[in-house]
């Protein structure tokens, strides 16, 4: 059952600085894909325009380590999300195209600009009322401070903070919540720092701008460790949600052939190999269910 978000007690970490994103082909990451095989019955799904192109576009916001990310040449993308694309991809029989976006821009070019969308996508309610989505992932809720909680924030009450926060996440969802929570306890509301890279939010709990910081649990787990010092945990990760790649919902053919590579990809064990590389095996998941129910 869900908690309000005010009684959230987070976890795990923060985010390292990032470059800005570019666009460009899975050139590969901590896992190779090419000792994938193609499996001719499920590439058979694929509507003819995505086989006849043979590449598989998929947009990403290429700022979220360990998910997706730019490697340190400024231009491959790296990270889970982005070697489970290439696995997809292998499975199809195509190359995987990932290709960077702003993570709010991702879902409104679903089928025109992008095939599908693979970027940390938590699923809910709303977002499947414009898209379909294939879980493949699951994570929960942290926050982070900087090292020694020098502004002493509580992890249960972080009315009159100010939040950095990624615009058009989860995060920012539940962060609209607590700021009318807090109002209608008649305490002062949390002051929201949103930016459209994770990278920048990060960025700024490191300087100081914000109080603390609300990400994905893997995404602040990460963070802490690359911040060399200067993050660290508040509380525990909670509200533990599913995450789904993002197709079409005017695309059937495709949702089916994403949904059998992905669950073709958790049978044979290496989706969990994909996930161990990447020390996120404890966001696997063992059925890749479409739309599955999130009340």
């Amino acid at each position: 059952m869900r908690q309000s978000p005010i009684a959230l007690v987070a976890a795990a970490a923060v985010a390292a600085t990032l470059t800005a994103c570019s666009t460009g082909e899975n050139a590969g990451g901590k896992f190779d894909v090419s000792t994938i095989e193609k499996d001719d019955a499920i590439a058979a799904l694929l509507p003819e325009a995505i086989a006849s192109a043979g590449t598989l576009v998929i947009g990403a916001d290429l700022s979220y380590a360990p998910a997706e990310y730019l490697d340190e040449d400024g231009t491959t993308p790296i990270g889970y999300d982005v070697d489970l694309a290439g696995a997809i991809a292998a499975v199809l029989g195509v190359e995987a195209d990932v290709q960077a976006a702003d993570f709010t821009a991702i879902i409104p070019a679903i089928g025109s600009k992008y095939d599908v969308g693979i970027s940390s996508f938590t699923i809910t309610g709303e977002r499947m009322d414009q898209v379909t989505m294939v879980q493949y992932f699951q994570a929960g809720e942290s926050f982070a401070t900087q090292a020694g909680n020098p502004g002493d924030v509580d992890a249960a009450d972080i009315c009159g903070r100010i939040v950095g926060v990624q615009t058009g996440t989860w995060e920012d969802e539940l962060l609209t919540e607590v700021i009318a929570q807090c109002e209608e306890d008649g305490k002062e509301a949390p002051e929201p720092l949103r930016y459209e890279s994770q990278a920048d939010v990060t960025t700024a709990l490191v300087g100081g701008k914000a109080d603390l910081m609300w990400a994905d649990s893997p995404v602040i787990a990460y963070a802490i460790t690359q911040s060399a010092g200067k993050l660290e945990a508040l509380g525990d990760v909670r509200q533990v949600s599913p995450q789904g790649i993002v197709v079409s919902k005017d695309d059937a053919a495709l949702t089916e052939a994403i949904q059998k590579a992905v669950q073709k990809l958790i049978d044979d064990g290496v989706y969990l190999e994909i996930l161990e590389a990447w020390g996120n095996a404890d966001g696997a998941v063992t059925e890749a269910v479409v739309n599955p129910d999130v009340s």
